[in-house]
């Protein structure tokens, strides 16, 4: 069971940052405009941020939705989450209105507060999925079990704790 909560969780989280990058590269100003909305960053540094953002969002998505370095991209994940939490909670009790900028769009927008608890209970969703793809990263139809089979006689986090390199649950009672 755990492998197929693990093929969702990759190919939901996957195809989310997909998609949010995917709708933010083609307009750049308007990603650096999110960036710029939120208040945390130096200006010196909201470019460089709101540039890279979307290229990070597909990268981690397509890993994730190949199965390829699914642990590093469920840490990635999981961080990006957790960030994305705290500035839209801090925008939220800094009385500021803005669009989160999550996909495509950003900046100042009216009744915007409304929206702040929908938009962390879905991070807080793609965050539990992320952090079981750190804990069980080993998934059916997955690059990883190409890339990176584990080794003869390993057991233990390279495996995802009691699975094998197909995502099968192995007996205890096994040598």
């Amino acid at each position: 069971m755990k492998q197929w909560m693990g093929l969702v969780a990759r190919l939901v989280t996957g195809g989310v940052w997909i998609v949010a990058g995917a709708i933010k590269i083609p307009d750049p100003s308007s990603s650096v405009r999110a960036v710029r909305a939120y208040e945390l960053l130096p200006e010196s540094v909201v470019p460089a941020v709101g540039l890279a953002l979307p290229v990070v969002e597909v990268v981690i998505g397509v890993c994730l939705v190949l199965g390829l370095l699914t642990r590093w991209m469920g840490v990635l994940s999981a961080l990006l989450f957790v960030a994305f939490i705290v500035g839209i909670a801090s925008a939220w009790a800094r009385g500021l209105s803005i669009d989160c900028g999550c996909f495509g769009g950003g900046g100042e927008i009216e009744d915007a507060t409304a929206k702040y608890p929908w938009e962390i209970a879905r991070d807080v969703g793609l965050l539990l999925l992320s952090g079981w793809l750190v804990v069980w990263p080993r998934t059916p139809w997955s690059l990883d079990a190409v890339v990176l089979p584990p080794r003869a006689g390993a057991d233990g986090p390279t495996q995802g704790h009691g699975e094998d390199w197909n995502g099968q649950e192995q007996s205890r009672e096994e040598g």
